[in-house]
C-alpha cells in the first residue's frame, strides 16, 4: 500500500481572522506575529521567520536548520536551549498555547526546488514531519499570495522539512481554498515483532517510518 498520499480534508485550512501578535520572550516590547490555522480538528500556528523579525537560523537544509533550534542540548527542551527555541516555548505554552499546539518556522528552502522550508514544532519541542501541519502551509502559501495559484484548479506547494521535501497540492474553487492533499516522503517498514517490555508485560511493536518513526502494536 502506498502511504505517501492523504485524502482531501472535509474542510480546508482556515486562518484565524487575523495574525495573532505576542510579546517575544526575547526583549520587552518586541513582537512575533503569528497566523494560526485550524486544520481538520488541528491547530497550527505559523511563524515566518523573515516576516517575523526573528534572526536566520544558521544551517544549509531544514534539518541543519531543525538541529540548530534544538540547541547543543540535544532536544528542545534541554537545559542549554538556543535563542529560537525560547520563542517556541512562549508560543505554544499557556497562556499563548496549550498542550495540543503545533506551530511551525518558515525558513529558507534547502535549493531553488522548494518554496519554503519549515521547522515544526510542538509543545515538547521540535519534529521531523507534521502531516496537518503541511496542509495548513500549503493553504497558507496560496491565501498570502506566496505561491500563485488560479481561481479553479489546483496550485503545488512544495516545502523542505526535516525529513525530506514534501507537496502539498492546494485545490481551489472560485478564488476559496477548498481542500489540500499532499505527497509524504516514502514510507517504509524498519522492524517487525520488536519486543517492549511495559508495566502490563511484553509486547511486540512493529516500527515504521513516513517522516517520522512510529510503534504499532
Amino acid at each position: 500500500m502506498d502511504h505517501r498520499h492523504r485524502p482531501v480534508l472535509p474542510r480546508p485550512p482556515r486562518p484565524l481572522p487575523r495574525g495573532v501578535p505576542a510579546v517575544s520572550a526575547g526583549a520587552a516590547g518586541t513582537s512575533v506575529r503569528t497566523t494560526d490555522y485550524h486544520t481538520a480538528g488541528e491547530p497550527f500556528r505559523i511563524v515566518d521567520t523573515a516576516g517575523a523579525g526573528l534572526p536566520p537560523v544558521p544551517g544549509d537544509t531544514a534539518a541543519e536548520r531543525c538541529a540548530t533550534a534544538i540547541g547543543p542540548g540535544g532536544s528542545g527542551t534541554a537545559p542549554r536551549r538556543s535563542p529560537l527555541d525560547d520563542v517556541r516555548r512562549f508560543l505554544v505554552q499557556e497562556p499563548r498555547g496549550h498542550a495540543g499546539m503545533y506551530g511551525g518556522f518558515v525558513v529558507p528552502p534547502d535549493d531553488d526546488g522548494a518554496h519554503f522550508g519549515v521547522l515544526f514544532w510542538h509543545k515538547d519541542g521540535y519534529s521531523t514531519a507534521c502531516g496537518h501541519g503541511t496542509m495548513a502551509l500549503g493553504a497558507w502559501a496560496v491565501d498570502t499570495g506566496r505561491v500563485a495559484a488560479p481561481d479553479d484548479g489546483d496550485a503545488q506547494v512544495r516545502i523542505d522539512v526535516p525529513s525530506g521535501r514534501v507537496a502539498a497540492t492546494v485545490h481551489r474553487a472560485g478564488g476559496r481554498t477548498t481542500g489540500v492533499t499532499f505527497r509524504n516522503v516514502p514510507a517504509r517498514v524498519g522492524a517487525r515483532k520488536v519486543p517492549v517490555a511495559t508495566t502490563l508485560g511484553l509486547a511486540e511493536v512493529d516500527i515504521a517510518h513516513a517522516g517520522a518513526c512510529y510503534a504499532s502494536v
